[in-house]
Protein backbone atom coordinates (compact mmCIF):
# COMPACT_ATOMS: atom_id res chain seq x y z
CA UNK A 1 0.00 0.00 0.00
CA UNK A 2 1.30 3.46 -0.89
CA UNK A 3 1.18 5.88 2.03
CA UNK A 4 2.32 9.37 2.82
CA UNK A 5 1.91 11.43 5.96
CA UNK A 6 1.03 15.10 6.27
CA UNK A 7 1.45 15.77 9.97
CA UNK A 8 2.61 19.31 10.51
CA UNK A 9 1.95 22.95 9.74
CA UNK A 10 1.35 23.67 6.05
CA UNK A 11 3.80 26.25 4.67
CA UNK A 12 5.02 27.43 1.29
CA UNK A 13 8.63 27.24 2.48
CA UNK A 14 10.39 25.18 5.13
CA UNK A 15 11.10 27.57 8.00
CA UNK A 16 11.33 25.01 10.77
CA UNK A 17 11.43 21.21 10.90
CA UNK A 18 7.75 20.99 11.75
CA UNK A 19 6.51 22.57 8.50
CA UNK A 20 5.46 20.59 5.43
CA UNK A 21 5.58 22.19 2.00
CA UNK A 22 4.03 21.46 -1.39
CA UNK A 23 7.51 20.56 -2.66
CA UNK A 24 7.89 17.92 0.06
CA UNK A 25 4.51 16.43 -0.87
CA UNK A 26 5.49 16.53 -4.55
CA UNK A 27 8.69 14.66 -3.65
CA UNK A 28 6.73 12.07 -1.63
CA UNK A 29 4.35 11.50 -4.54
CA UNK A 30 6.89 11.16 -7.35
CA UNK A 31 7.72 7.50 -6.61
CA UNK A 32 4.16 6.46 -5.71
CA UNK A 33 2.15 4.31 -8.11
CA UNK A 34 -1.37 2.96 -7.73
CA UNK A 35 -3.82 3.85 -5.00
CA UNK A 36 -2.59 6.16 -2.25
CA UNK A 37 -3.44 6.61 1.42
CA UNK A 38 -2.70 10.01 2.94
CA UNK A 39 -2.62 10.12 6.74
CA UNK A 40 -3.53 13.68 7.72
CA UNK A 41 -3.14 15.45 11.05
CA UNK A 42 -2.46 19.17 10.87
CA UNK A 43 -3.49 22.45 12.46
CA UNK A 44 -3.41 23.98 8.97
CA UNK A 45 -1.31 26.91 7.87
CA UNK A 46 -0.75 28.71 4.58
CA UNK A 47 -3.89 28.43 2.44
CA UNK A 48 -1.99 28.83 -0.85
CA UNK A 49 0.38 26.00 0.09
CA UNK A 50 -2.69 23.99 1.15
CA UNK A 51 -4.23 24.68 -2.25
CA UNK A 52 -1.09 23.41 -3.98
CA UNK A 53 -1.14 20.19 -1.94
CA UNK A 54 -4.88 19.80 -2.64
CA UNK A 55 -4.15 20.08 -6.37
CA UNK A 56 -1.21 17.66 -6.21
CA UNK A 57 -3.48 15.06 -4.61
CA UNK A 58 -6.37 15.71 -7.02
CA UNK A 59 -3.94 15.26 -9.94
CA UNK A 60 -2.51 12.01 -8.54
CA UNK A 61 -3.12 9.17 -11.02
CA UNK A 62 -4.50 6.64 -8.52
CA UNK A 63 -7.35 6.64 -6.04
CA UNK A 64 -6.56 8.89 -3.05
CA UNK A 65 -7.89 7.99 0.39
CA UNK A 66 -7.43 10.65 3.06
CA UNK A 67 -7.42 9.31 6.62
CA UNK A 68 -7.81 12.03 9.23
CA UNK A 69 -6.36 10.51 12.36
CA UNK A 70 -6.30 13.57 14.59
CA UNK A 71 -7.15 17.03 13.30
CA UNK A 72 -7.64 18.51 9.85
CA UNK A 73 -8.03 22.21 10.59
CA UNK A 74 -7.97 25.31 8.45
CA UNK A 75 -5.77 24.74 5.35
CA UNK A 76 -5.53 21.03 6.26
CA UNK A 77 -9.32 20.76 5.95
CA UNK A 78 -8.91 21.94 2.34
CA UNK A 79 -6.29 19.23 1.76
CA UNK A 80 -8.71 16.65 3.17
CA UNK A 81 -11.22 17.57 0.48
CA UNK A 82 -8.81 16.24 -2.19
CA UNK A 83 -9.56 12.64 -1.26
CA UNK A 84 -11.63 10.45 -3.51
CA UNK A 85 -12.55 8.99 -0.14
CA UNK A 86 -12.18 10.75 3.19
CA UNK A 87 -12.17 8.62 6.32
CA UNK A 88 -12.03 9.99 9.84
CA UNK A 89 -10.93 8.26 13.00
CA UNK A 90 -13.81 8.22 15.49
CA UNK A 91 -11.79 10.56 17.71
CA UNK A 92 -10.69 12.99 14.98
CA UNK A 93 -11.88 16.50 14.20
CA UNK A 94 -12.24 18.72 11.16
CA UNK A 95 -12.31 22.51 11.57
CA UNK A 96 -13.28 25.13 9.02
CA UNK A 97 -13.16 28.90 9.42
CA UNK A 98 -12.96 32.17 7.53
CA UNK A 99 -9.50 32.89 6.15
CA UNK A 100 -7.26 35.27 8.08
CA UNK A 101 -4.33 37.48 7.20
CA UNK A 102 -2.05 40.10 8.63
CA UNK A 103 -2.49 43.51 7.06
CA UNK A 104 -0.39 46.63 7.20
CA UNK A 105 -0.87 49.97 5.53
CA UNK A 106 -3.36 52.71 4.96
CA UNK A 107 -7.15 52.43 4.58
CA UNK A 108 -6.86 51.48 0.88
CA UNK A 109 -4.38 48.71 1.72
CA UNK A 110 -6.67 47.35 4.45
CA UNK A 111 -9.68 47.49 2.11
CA UNK A 112 -7.68 45.54 -0.46
CA UNK A 113 -6.91 42.97 2.27
CA UNK A 114 -10.65 42.58 2.92
CA UNK A 115 -11.25 42.00 -0.80
CA UNK A 116 -8.47 39.41 -0.94
CA UNK A 117 -9.93 37.57 2.05
CA UNK A 118 -13.29 37.44 0.26
CA UNK A 119 -11.68 35.83 -2.79
CA UNK A 120 -9.72 33.38 -0.64
CA UNK A 121 -12.94 32.37 1.12
CA UNK A 122 -14.66 31.74 -2.22
CA UNK A 123 -11.70 29.60 -3.34
CA UNK A 124 -11.88 27.51 -0.17
CA UNK A 125 -15.65 27.13 -0.56
CA UNK A 126 -15.00 25.68 -4.04
CA UNK A 127 -13.19 22.70 -2.48
CA UNK A 128 -15.76 22.21 0.29
CA UNK A 129 -18.64 22.41 -2.20
CA UNK A 130 -17.09 19.87 -4.57
CA UNK A 131 -16.67 17.35 -1.74
CA UNK A 132 -19.79 17.96 0.36
CA UNK A 133 -22.32 19.07 -2.24
CA UNK A 134 -23.52 21.61 0.33
CA UNK A 135 -24.82 25.02 -0.76
CA UNK A 136 -22.25 27.81 -0.85
CA UNK A 137 -24.25 30.03 1.53
CA UNK A 138 -24.37 27.28 4.16
CA UNK A 139 -20.63 26.63 3.76
CA UNK A 140 -19.92 30.37 4.12
CA UNK A 141 -21.97 30.41 7.32
CA UNK A 142 -20.14 27.39 8.77
CA UNK A 143 -16.82 29.07 7.98
CA UNK A 144 -17.91 32.39 9.52
CA UNK A 145 -18.85 30.55 12.73
CA UNK A 146 -15.52 28.62 12.91
CA UNK A 147 -17.10 25.18 12.88
CA UNK A 148 -15.54 22.14 14.56
CA UNK A 149 -16.85 18.80 13.31
CA UNK A 150 -16.43 15.44 14.98
CA UNK A 151 -16.29 12.41 12.69
CA UNK A 152 -20.04 11.73 12.80
CA UNK A 153 -20.93 15.32 11.95
CA UNK A 154 -18.30 15.50 9.19
CA UNK A 155 -19.84 12.43 7.53
CA UNK A 156 -23.35 13.78 8.04
CA UNK A 157 -22.44 17.07 6.29
CA UNK A 158 -20.52 15.36 3.48
CA UNK A 159 -17.01 16.52 4.40
CA UNK A 160 -16.06 12.87 5.03
CA UNK A 161 -17.30 9.59 3.61
CA UNK A 162 -16.90 7.23 6.53
CA UNK A 163 -15.64 6.68 10.05
CA UNK A 164 -12.63 4.41 10.39
CA UNK A 165 -13.04 1.15 12.35
CA UNK A 166 -16.82 1.53 12.52
CA UNK A 167 -17.17 -1.88 10.88
CA UNK A 168 -15.37 -3.50 13.82
CA UNK A 169 -12.25 -4.35 11.84
CA UNK A 170 -8.94 -3.66 13.49
CA UNK A 171 -6.69 -1.18 11.71
CA UNK A 172 -4.04 -2.54 9.38
CA UNK A 173 -0.59 -1.58 10.57
CA UNK A 174 1.84 -1.45 7.69
CA UNK A 175 5.58 -1.79 8.10
CA UNK A 176 5.94 1.94 7.51
CA UNK A 177 3.51 2.78 10.29
CA UNK A 178 4.59 0.03 12.68
CA UNK A 179 8.07 1.47 13.07
CA UNK A 180 6.43 4.38 14.91
CA UNK A 181 4.52 2.11 17.25
CA UNK A 182 5.87 1.63 20.73
CA UNK A 183 5.08 -1.20 23.10
CA UNK A 184 4.79 -0.12 26.72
Amino acid sequence: MNEIRIESIIASEKWFNYHITPQEVRDMLKDQKGDLTVWLCSDGGDVVAGSQIYTLLKEYKGKVTIKVDGLAASAASVIAMAGDTVEMAPTSLLMIHDPMMLAFGNAADLQKGIEILGEVKEAIINAYELKSGMERDKLAELMREETWLNANRAVELGFADSIMYKDGKKPQITDEISKYRYII
